[in-house]
């Protein structure tokens, strides 16, 4: 392999994509790759204007970025929690990507979790006259539905657990048994998941979705943004864990939720579980056959 063209051929991909997103020529004096996704690849871009953040995927379309793109958008107009701003996406030399402000990071700062759940109920106060969005976009790599419904626990049965469940069978992933389960499910969540108003949602809220930025601030990326119910968000922060009590305390004190929500957390995650299997395969199975075993 002749790493002096690959280093050149980076170089000129970097450069261009600078290009279209600035309009205006910009020199790259260096970069250097980055840990942490599964998915995509990225990188920060050191240039004398300062970093940048890119990631792309060689297998992916166009669309995956762009939907992201415009999900970030939305979350900055919230103005409710920091994002990274957007300058470009696209597709060049066969690769899709997104460009991004780099976000720099240092040590939380002292009232980081309750200053981070204050955001965050902030945040759920936007709301909208139905659940779901306009377009549909994705978790991960995985298609994500977001047809427009009035009724939030339908939204939640039709949209996330219907969709990834019907995947997961298709695919020979999640047994007849199980399928069957959920569609028994479907007829109890009514009675076990309260009615509340569209809240907006960064969607797929782990700790590796949130940054520490320059300021110790929380700065969210790699949403999957919807109106949908804020129950199942605070939700997915318990499912791999890294969220402080602190951050839940404020988050009751500044938006509470509805009593019994701890009895509700399973039945939530159950989407980011058919998610994980559809994505990784068996291993978050059982998880999802405990859940189905208790309600």
């Amino acid at each position: 392999m002749d790493f002096n063209n690959l280093h050149f051929d980076q170089i000129q991909f970097l450069e261009s994509i600078l290009f279209e997103g600035l309009g205006r020529e910009v020199s790259v004096d260096s970069y250097e790759f980055l840990s942490g996704g599964d998915i995509n690849t990225s990188l920060r871009i050191d240039t004398r204007e300062g970093f940048y953040f890119v990631k792309w995927n060689e297998s992916a379309g166009e669309e995956l970025f762009e939907c992201e793109s415009k999900g970030l958008q939305l979350l900055r107009e919230a103005g409710s929690v920091r994002v990274p701003e957007v300058i470009g996406y696209g597709r060049k030399a066969e690769k899709a990507y997104l460009l991004l402000e780099f976000i720099g990071s240092t040590r939380p700062q002292p009232a980081y979790w309750g200053h981070f759940a204050e955001q965050l109920a902030a945040l759920h106060a936007h709301t909208y006259s139905v659940f779901g969005l306009a377009y549909d976009n994705y978790i991960g790599s995985l298609a994500q539905r977001n047809t427009p419904t009035e009724n939030g626990i339908q939204f939640f049965i039709e949209n996330r657990l219907q969709a990834q469940a019907g995947l997961a069978f298709y695919n020979g992933q999640l047994p007849k048994a199980l399928y069957d389960k959920f569609t028994t499910l479907y007829e109890k969540l009514p009675e076990l998941l309260p009615a509340e108003r569209p809240a907006l949602l960064h969607g797929d809220l782990w700790s590796g979705n949130v940054l520490v930025d320059e300021r110790g601030a929380a700065c969210l990326i790699d949403p999957a943004v919807h109106y949908g119910l804020r129950e199942a968000e605070i939700a997915f922060t318990k499912l791999f864990g890294g969220f402080d009590d602190a951050f839940y305390g404020a988050y009751e004190a500044a938006f509470s939720l509805a009593p019994g929500f701890a009895q509700r957390v399973e039945l939530y995650n159950l989407y980011p579980l058919l998610v994980h299997l559809n994505l990784f395969g068996s291993g978050y199975l059982p998880g999802i056959e405990r859940v189905l075993r208790k309600f």
